[in-house]
């Protein structure tokens, strides 16, 4: 499967619509990611390295909001309790098409179970492992207790949480300086004033960023015995909170 390069927001247009996971960002999504996200390919990487720690055996690990299943893939190969099933979640079934090929052509055999779904209506059940990689930013504020919670409940003890967002600084001049970064950053990757501008009115409304307070006082409210950022790089940082 080729990765095609993602010039969705090349072109000027009058105003751009929300951002949706549809094709013709699937077709993209690997570029994009890559392009968009610093220290995207680390956080997958070790991911799958978090997995390989806290999965036990006979439990489930979810990747909720998959993608295309970089963060599934990675969890595979690093797992080694043969018993274990992975569930990738995601409610686009352009990407899931297109992570079903990339898990069909993957040589490694843990079991992937694949749901086309809403992840607020997924239960999670026997888990070891729950990983939300730039997930949570697309549910709406006043749903993400409930969801963190239904992990939280789902998880085994001892189990984890990955938690990766893109996030917002309570200082204001920091938060402005981190946003110049990344957009210094997607223009050191090759997009255009133009592309960034687009991509950002596209995900006004659609992308709502906490602050990392926020999701640390969140894991701890639902129940999580503890939680902090592991990974950060501008205003994009990855936690882990433990059961």
């Amino acid at each position: 499967m080729s990765d095609d390069r993602d010039t969705l927001y090349a072109k000027p247009v009058p105003e751009p619509s929300a951002f949706r996971f549809d094709d013709s960002v699937a077709r993209v999504f690997p570029d994009m990611i890559k392009r968009s996200v610093p220290g995207y390919t680390t956080i997958v990487a070790m991911t799958g390295l978090l997995a390989g720690r806290f999965a036990t055996p006979g439990s489930r690990l979810y990747d909720l909001g998959c993608s295309l299943g970089a963060s599934t893939l990675a969890m595979r190969q690093n797992v080694q309790h043969r018993d274990c099933v992975i569930v990738g979640v995601d409610s686009s079934d352009a990407m899931l098409i297109r992570c079903r090929t990339v898990i069909d052509t993957d040589s490694h055999e843990l079991p992937v179970e694949l749901v086309c779904a809403d992840l607020v209506d997924v239960p999670i059940e026997n888990a070891s492992v729950v990983v939300l990689n730039f997930t949570l930013q697309f549910i709406p504020r006043e749903a993400r207790d409930a969801v963190i919670q239904r992990i939280f409940d789902g998880l085994r003890p001892g189990g984890i949480l990955v938690l990766s967002e893109k996030v917002v600084f309570e200082d204001p001049r920091l938060d402005a300086l981190n946003i110049e970064l990344h957009h210094d950053f997607k223009r050191a990757n090759g997009y255009s004033d133009l592309e960034i501008a687009q991509k950002r009115d596209s995900l006004e409304g659609v992308l709502r960023r906490e602050t990392l307070n926020q999701h640390r006082e969140r894991a701890r409210r639902v129940g999580f015995s503890s939680c902090d950022v592991w990974f950060q790089c501008f205003n994009f940082a990855s936690l882990v909170a433990l059961k």
